[in-house]
């Protein structure tokens, strides 16, 4: 039998997925199941998405593009970020993609050698660590703390920069998963201050840039010089509802834009100019419903955040970006001795047998999350007032609770979560 790469044997996935497969088959059973577990819109695609997408079938747009893209969804990417966010960019600066998870891999293939270091902020994207991994090198993680807003904190890189043995890059992911912080302009400033003209490459992370919940999105690459530096994901997937079609971009200077097609051209070939005159339309022409659905979510955050914080033993800020609520539950998961992903797992397995709800445990985004679940917004308003009506009650079955960590013994909490 063939072995595996060790780097294939050990690798970790994005666990939200995991867990969706779970509730789908817990539903396929009978069971009524609240997904929360997953990062995906309840929304349609925009209109004119929709409608750009159906004539290209038509016009037969089904035939190879060039590898960086098409020149005009190109230039549409490139108004959207000048507009918007004050980025200096062009079509040149540009490439797109299936989504914004990809570039992670990019990035690091453009930028790191076995050996070198990267600063992670954590709780972080689970995907991370295993694009660092993929080339060798060593994440360094830095935490993110309910107490500073889930902020980065620009010292944490000051410090990486200084004792690293080979310092070498920072990811940064700002509307952030799965916290909902935001960097402020301050922050990014401050950032950008320390590693302008160092040998330290930036991927910053942004499918969020428009669940900002008060004032703009502001990104890395409006300050000075952070082109050269820095090379910024987006996806339609969010802000146009347009998962399922797999289409995002990068932002960069032109050299690393021009880098990074050369990957898409040895890997993907190019992204389906079907899916890429959909999103061009979309960027042109929908930016009012767009906006009309990120106020939806935002009803939906608030609505999931303030009753949350109504359970005893649940603090959870209001979220200041994102689809997310990521509460604090130490204090229920040290009552049933159960890790936060083996509470998560017991809101959909366990606490009831014809009712349940999916979420994540913190520690899904590394150990720096362990202690918090994480809940998106991805279902219509009424069934998140059911999923908030039946916690306490799931919380209070403590029987069920003790059985279900006494089937599943590695959700089993081995020393109490802090509660400061």
């Amino acid at each position: 039998m063939l072995e595996l790469s060790q780097f294939a044997r050990n690798l970790n996935v994005e666990t939200a997925f995991t867990v969706l497969a779970v509730a789908k088959t817990l539903k396929s059973q009978g069971k009524d199941v609240i997904e929360l577990e997953i990062g995906d819109s309840p929304f349609p695609s925009t209109a004119s998405a929709k409608s750009a997408g159906e004539k290209a079938i038509r016009d037969d747009q089904s035939h190879y593009c060039p590898s960086p893209g098409l020149p005009e969804f190109r230039a549409a990417a490139a108004e959207l970020v000048k507009n918007e966010f004050n980025i200096p960019a062009t079509a040149a600066n540009v490439i797109a993609a299936p989504g914004a998870k990809v570039f992670q891999q990019f990035f690091c293939e453009a930028f790191l050698n076995p050996g070198d270091g990267v600063l992670v902020f954590s709780p972080h994207f689970p995907t991370f660590i295993p694009n660092i991994e993929r080339r060798q090198a060593r994440a360094v993680l830095a935490p993110l703390t309910q107490q500073r807003q889930f902020r980065p904190d620009p010292a944490a890189i000051e410090k990486f920069m200084n004792t690293d043995a080979a310092p070498r890059a920072v990811f940064l992911n700002f509307p952030h998963n799965p916290t909902g912080g935001v960097a402020t302009e301050q922050d990014l400033r401050d950032i950008a201050d320390l590693v302008r003209g160092k040998n330290i490459a930036i991927f910053s992370d942004e499918p969020y840039c428009h669940m900002i919940w008060q004032g703009r999105h502001r990104s890395l690459l409006e300050q000075p010089g952070m082109l050269d530096q820095c090379l910024a994901a987006y996806t339609f997937s969010k802000s146009y509802s347009m998962s399922g079609w797999r289409l995002g971009f990068a932002v960069s200077s032109p050299d690393i834009a021009n880098a990074v097609g050369k990957m898409i051209n040895t890997t993907l070939s190019c992204v389906p100019p079907i899916v890429q005159l959909a999103g061009t339309a979309a960027l042109q022409k929908d930016v009012v419903e767009r906006d009309q659905v990120m106020g939806l979510f935002r009803e939906k955050v608030l609505l999931l955040a303030n009753g949350l914080n109504q359970i005893p033993g649940v603090h959870a800020l209001d979220p200041q970006a994102t689809f997310y609520v990521f509460p604090n539950v130490a204090p229920i998961c040290n009552k049933l001795g159960l890790t936060s992903h083996g509470l998560a797992m017991y809101l959909l397995e366990g606490a009831d047998d014809k009712f349940g709800v999916a979420c994540l445990g913190g520690e899904c985004f590394g150990e720096a999350g362990a202690g918090f679940l994480r809940f998106s917004c991805a279902e219509p308003n009424e069934r998140l007032q059911q999923a908030l009506a039946f916690l306490p009650t799931a919380f209070a079955r403590t029987d069920r609770a003790a059985a279900y960590a006494e089937k599943h013994p590695h959700y089993r909490l081995k020393a109490p979560y802090g509660t400061a």
